[in-house]
């Protein structure tokens, strides 16, 4: 896989261009953002869909996690926000994107609207940085409260007293719903393989749960509300909050609030939990690219 240098850092990442299709989304490019202790192949089932639908797709370890730098920590969402930042000139990309985060990476790709708006049309002259096409906002939120945060807490005793990969185990149960266990057994013991074969230092581990630990855009969103300006500058109606319809781990009601600070969002429901692109990629992907397909 490629890598560059950027914001200091190695990132590990995948450019890749869908055949002719045919469709109206033809170079538009999709990046995708992963969650906590996940790589780039978390989008496995979601980027042969975009490719069919005619879209690019940029995918990347974000650093702590595969194959790009670990560098000590604590991360925050302002950092990894700063890498995509960086990766995004270093591989001088321009025109227009789509930035699709889950889980964290939600909270990152929040941090890179806030960070990096859309110039104002009066004044976009000139300005080569890529253009925010929309923003969707999956299976996160804009904070933890406090079963969020007693939850992570825990996460990091149990990684510290016991392992990593214990707490991998610990998330599954969290991730995907009753029926998964109950029926998918193949695909449970591949999920729980994985876990067990997680290559990811402790100290990185804690630098990015850092992220979801500490994470608050609350305030900055209700500025944006007060004066009557919105995330990224985007019309409100091109943010998607997409949320698994039984997520437990990131609850629905902090999506549906994160939504709600959105003025004009659009929030959407699909079927499972936290876990929703991985159980049911097929509805997860059909909401996503319905959503892409309207902005």
């Amino acid at each position: 896989m490629p890598t560059i240098e950027a914001n200091g850092i190695t990132i590990n990442y995948l450019l890749d261009t869908p055949p002719s299709t045919g469709s109206d989304a033809a170079g538009d490019l999709v990046v995708l953002i992963n969650g906590l202790a996940d790589d780039l192949q978390t989008w496995s089932y979601q980027v042969p869909a975009l490719h069919q639908a005619g879209y690019s797709t940029l995918r990347y370890d974000n650093r702590g996690i595969g194959l790009s730098s670990k560098p000590p920590g604590p991360y925050t969402a302002g950092t990894m926000a700063e890498d995509l930042q960086a990766l995004l000139v270093a591989l001088k990309l321009k025109g227009g994107l789509h930035l699709v985060g889950v889980s964290m990476g939600g909270m990152i790709a929040q941090s890179y609207a806030l960070k990096y708006p859309n110039s104002p049309p009066s004044s976009s002259k000139g300005d080569e940085r890529p253009r925010l096409l929309s923003l969707s906002l999956c299976c996160t939120y804009a904070q933890p409260t406090i079963f969020c945060s007693r939850m992570f807490d825990l996460w990091a005793d149990m990684a510290q007293r016991m392992s990593v990969q214990d707490v991998m185990r610990d998330v599954t149960l969290w991730a995907f719903t009753v029926p998964f266990f109950r029926t998918r057994t193949d695909e449970l013991r591949d999920v729980e393989e994985a876990m067990e074969k997680l290559d990811m230092p402790l100290d990185a581990y804690l630098a990015q749960l850092n992220v979801i630990q500490k994470f608050d855009a609350t305030s900055a969103l209700d500025s944006l509300q007060a004066a009557e300006q919105t995330l990224g500058n985007l019309d409100p109606g091109k943010v998607l909050v997409l949320a698994g319809k039984v997520d437990i781990l990131i609850p629905v009601v902090l999506s549906r609030e994160l939504a709600e600070k959105i003025e004009g969002s659009q929030f959407v429901t699909t079927k499972g939990g936290h876990g929703c692109m991985w159980e049911y990629p097929e509805a997860f992907n059909k909401a996503l690219i319905e959503f892409l397909k309207r902005v």
